[in-house]
């Protein structure tokens, strides 16, 4: 794996599916299981006697491995463990529809039998087995379905793949012969000889022209019509979307999108990498990214003898027994109607039903403000019994919607308790930021107007809910909100980057509301707890305070008036401008 962001690209936006639409049951699955599984497991982070710090299956390309050198670990592959049916099984039991394989990955190497050339795991390695084969079986039986991970760009060791300069020099390399030698004809192996394939996950477009990517779809489509192409085919020609690696949004994202993570911090299997995240975290996050409209497709990386580590079985196991009693509330559901994340927890929806996923105890009498729609019922998912009393009234001041529940009796369940409404109809929102019942109001990027002083504005506001290319202080950003409470508020802009770069930060932004100013340095002041902070730290500066005299609609504008750009313009992760996320206004106690 390798982080991405291909968001800049023009995203298919997600319009009404027929019943026959191959993307059906992608949509309604919510969950899959990714495994990358290589040569990678047998020096498992480890090279020359050293812990290498990165992720596992790297290996070859950040330690500059000759092909010859790298080649020589299959002679080391014989895994006496693998068994595809526990494997599939423990997908079944995390609640996961969907499993995603490493066919071929980075390194070049094919985990199943090819003709295209000897190196692979049948014909390179003392197992002479294609474990393909046994997981398209147990897919089946199993009703798991199956789907190729395939590195259509970078390959190590063809002399034409991108990005092996060690081995083979830059100017000599033919993509066209790549292509037409080894990814054609491997994709034709992958689609023809096992039955069925959901998806081919492909990955890092970095070097291939929109024609060439272009070129690789119509292949899947004309080999398997209803085979899905991932998003990272490159230049917006999948069938859905994919941000960055373990990327968190920060609000509801409009089309289909997918988010890939890990369960620690690496996707091939590393000997010392025992920072495990907990199955709190893990279902906390399935919840946040369908609430947001994407998939959760979450790894495990078996070692080389094909074990998958127990701390990784343990956690799924854990996660499938939420969903066996929360399912309801993620398969087939769409996102919030709401575009912002609540403190609380988060919405998603299913007809006529909201579903209220609470990640604490919520209060004996809680509040939902911005819901139009009249609310039939209230009760605790899977306790059909126990119904919550209702209150829907409308705030004299702003005409705002208030719905109260009273929570009396209810249990929490940790680390997420659900809560379904019933409505008299398709839910009905404020759309515009709202004051929330905790008094904070957020600003979401994804809610904002966009504009410039110039004839037309250079940045944008990316598909994954941050800016992108942000390179003019002529831009900028503009919300209306509503508040219930006036009085002073105090002032944070957040903005992040992806970990393992550095922050840009320095930028002097302008706000303006209720004709007051704010103008400040974005600063690091703090790190904001959230789930998105593991990989994309969200980082709060405090810009001071702008008091409202009134209840009801305001204005807020953002603006940079000067932007401090690297003098490289564009990294693998961001396009060198400013990546904001969000504003918070808290009221002043």
């Amino acid at each position: 794996m390798r982080a991405v962001d291909i968001s800049a690209v023009k995203q298919p936006t997600r319009r009404p599916a027929p019943q026959n639409d191959p993307l059906r049951w992608w949509r309604e699955s919510r969950f899959g299981m990714f495994i990358h599984w290589g040569l990678y497991a047998i020096p498992a982070g480890v090279w020359q006697g050293q812990r290498v710090p990165y992720i596992g299956e790297w290996m070859m390309f950040r330690e500059k491995i000759p092909v010859a050198t790298y080649a020589a670990l299959a002679a080391q592959f014989h895994p006496r463990h693998f068994d595809a049916a526990a494997w599939v099984r423990l997908a079944k039991q995390a609640g996961m529809r969907y499993l995603v394989i490493t066919a071929k990955h980075h390194d070049g190497f094919a985990m199943y039998r090819t003709s295209v050339n000897r190196y692979n795991v049948v014909d390179a390695t003392p197992w002479h087995h294609d474990p393909m084969v046994d997981l398209a079986r147990e897919c089946r039986r199993q009703g798991v379905r199956l789907c190729f991970y395939y590195s259509q760009d970078l390959d190590w060791h063809h002399p034409d793949g991108a990005w092996n300069d060690w081995d083979y020099p830059a100017a000599a390399k033919n993509p066209a012969r790549y292509l037409r030698e080894k990814v054609k004809p491997q994709l034709r192996e992958l689609l023809t000889r096992y039955g069925p394939v959901g998806m081919i996950w492909f990955d890092t477009p970095l070097t291939l022209t929109k024609a060439q990517s272009a070129s690789i779809r119509r292949f899947v489509k004309k080999l398997q019509p209803r085979c899905l192409v991932s998003g990272r085919i490159g230049h917006g020609l999948g069938d859905y979307n994919l941000p960055r690696d373990n990327f968190l949004p920060p609000g509801r994202l409009e089309g289909d999108w997918e988010t890939c993570a890990t369960l620690n911090h690496t996707w091939g299997f590393k000997t010392h990498d025992h920072e495990w995240k907990s199955a709190e975290n893990l279902i906390t996050t399935l919840v946040d990214l369908v609430s947001k409209g994407a998939n959760y497709l979450l790894n495990i990386g078996p070692d080389a003898d094909g074990v998958v580590p127990a701390p990784s079985v343990q956690r799924l196991r854990a996660v499938g027994a939420w969903l066996e009693r929360n399912g309801d509330a993620i398969y087939g559901t769409s996102p919030s109607p709401f575009r912002n994340e609540f403190s609380w927890g988060r919405i998603t929806t299913k007809g006529r039903r909201l579903f209220l996923h609470f990640f604490s105890a919520p209060p004996k009498i809680f509040h939902l403000h911005g819901l139009r729609t009249r609310v039939r019922t209230a009760r605790a998912l899977g306790d059909a019994r126990r119904a919550f009393a209702t209150r829907q009234t409308t705030d004299a001041a702003t005409g705002l919607p208030i719905l109260a529940i009273d929570f009396t009796g209810l249990r929490f369940r940790a680390p997420v308790t659900v809560v379904a409404l019933d409505l008299a109809a398709a839910p009905d929102v404020e759309p515009q930021p709202l004051q929330q019942p905790d008094a904070t109001v957020t600003l979401i990027t994804g809610m904002a107007r966009l504009g410039t002083d110039a004839t037309a504005p250079t940045g944008r506001i990316g598909g994954n809910g941050l800016t992108e290319n942000w390179r003019s202080t002529d831009d900028w950003l503009e919300w209306d909100f509503t508040l219930l409470r006036p009085g002073a508020y105090e002032v944070n802009v957040v903005t992040t980057h992806q970990h393992l770069e550095p922050w840009s930060g320095g930028h002097t932004l302008r706000l303006t509301a209720d004709g007051q100013t704010l103008r400040h340095k974005t600063t690091s002041d703090a790190i904001l707890p959230s789930l998105r902070s593991a990989y994309y730290p969200q980082i709060a500066t405090s810009f001071g305070r702008f008091n409202f005299a009134n209840s009801g609609r305001h204005t807020l504008r953002l603006q940079a008036t000067r932007l401090k750009l690297p003098k490289k313009n564009k990294t693998l992760f961001s396009d060198g401008g400013m990546q904001f996320v969000e504003i918070r206004l808290t009221p002043v106690s």
